[in-house]
């Protein structure tokens, strides 16, 4: 039976969540090159940063000469972080390319569920982003929105208030659902964040499936998922496997895996899913990404030159997996050592030559053979290698038991 995924819809955020930890003397020239090369990806959506204040952000500070000097590529969305009227004033001049809403444009209340990170990152308490629930739902309910979104930020617990349960987020997703039905206004979209790295794979698994149990018009999922302790990737791979193909999939990654928060305590450890293992797990599992791998690798080196430091992805160091004849190593390639010489699958043999080969007589293989005439390395339904005289039989077994057995009559004799 074929798999029946969840539509996904997959958003770039290396030029904000990435660039919003790093130097903010990084040239606007290096962005620019790096904004143009993610746009020949075949990424669909992609944010160019943030229009927020220079004096606790200023690594956005330049963030309109990046607009001025990129080359928007056609078909692709271009977004940005506006957190408020003043940053809405100055992203208007740059629409387009700018879209300056996502999604399907959903009228939304959500919350912070550690009121410490909402406290020192937007200096405002849970309780005052809750006070504007109300008011968002009039709105929504006077300009005749019929659907709407809820969600929680710092979903899966903090790191100045501990583990939050399932059942605590649970809880605040209900209270703003009876909200919105108050309203005659339907809820069909729920949103996770995770801004501190608390993400497991468990809870996204238990939270999504009592959404769906719950409230079943709810089709459209989002994820913000952070990295800081590795579950990010494999999360993302526990809501897949949880929709299906009646649901919409929203996730957000950078490229590399960088970002980071400067309020949740962990810096650039804080990390994000990167995107090029995420686009390598979705083509594992059979899902068209329309992402061009090798580019998006090449604009992952391009982000280390630019920032001078390696990386948190996996497959730009080791390459994705050779599923083609012609992208397999060589059996007979010398060592590989170093995290350079680890490139030749993208830049060929120069990159290990000279290295040591402790190898008498050339590495040969059946299987290498069969590669060569174009036969598959297992025939399932056939003979190949199940009978041959190389495999192990059930004879075998019972001739080593015999022989086994009158060894010991033997040497008790």
């Amino acid at each position: 039976m074929a798999n029946r995924y969840p539509k996904i819809v997959f958003t770039e955020e290396v030029m904000r969540e990435g660039m919003q930890i790093e130097s903010a003397s990084i040239p606007t020239e290096d962005k620019v090159e790096l904004l143009n090369a993610l746009s020949e990806t075949g990424l669909q959506n992609i944010v160019v940063g943030s229009f927020v204040s220079p004096k606790y952000t200023p690594q956005m500070k330049r963030i309109e000469d990046v607009l001025i000097n990129f080359k928007p590529k056609p078909g692709v969305t271009y977004l940005a972080m506006i957190p408020n009227e003043r940053g809405m004033e100055r992203a208007r001049a740059f629409s387009p390319p700018l879209t300056l809403s996502r999604g399907k444009g959903l009228p939304r209340t959500s919350c912070h569920q550690c009121d410490v990170f909402t406290r020192r990152n937007y200096n405002r308490s849970q309780m005052k982003e809750m006070a504007g629930w109300a008011k968002t739902i009039a709105t929504a309910k006077e300009k005749g929105a019929t659907e709407a979104g809820i969600g929680t930020n710092a979903t899966f617990g903090s790191n100045f208030l501990g583990d939050f349960s399932v059942d605590v987020t649970m809880k605040f997703l209900t209270k703003q659902h009876e909200l919105w039905d108050a309203a005659g206004i339907k809820v069909t979209s729920v949103s996770v964040g995770d801004p501190m790295g608390w993400v497991h794979p468990s809870k996204v698994e238990e939270i999504f499936t009592q959404v769906k149990r719950m409230w079943p018009e709810v089709t459209e999922f989002r994820a913000h998922l952070h990295n800081a302790r590795g579950m990010a990737i494999t999360s993302a791979y526990a809501a897949i496997k949880l929709l299906d193909d009646k649901d919409t999939l929203r996730m957000e990654g950078t490229l590399g895996g960088v970002g980071g928060c400067p309020y949740c305590g962990c810096g650039q450890a804080t990390g994000m899913m990167p995107t090029e293992d995420f686009m390598h797990m979705l083509e594992g599992m059979g899902i068209e990404t329309g992402v061009n791998l090798d580019k998006l690798i090449e604009c992952c080196w391009l982000l280390e030159r630019i920032l001078g430091r390696q990386a948190w992805g996996h497959v730009s160091r080791a390459g994705p997996r050779p599923m083609r004849k012609e992208r397999l190593f060589d059996a007979n390639a010398p060592f590989v050592e170093t995290l350079e010489q680890a490139k030749h699958f993208m830049y060929g043999p120069k990159l290990y030559a000279g290295g040591i080969n402790p190898w008498t007589e050339p590495i040969t293989s059946p299987y290498l053979e069969r590669l060569e005439k174009g036969q598959p390395m297992f025939e399932l339904d056939g003979n190949w290698p199940w009978q041959e005289a190389f495999f192990p039989k059930v004879q075998d077994v019972r001739d080593a038991v015999a022989a086994s057995g009158a060894t010991e009559k033997a040497a008790a004799a």
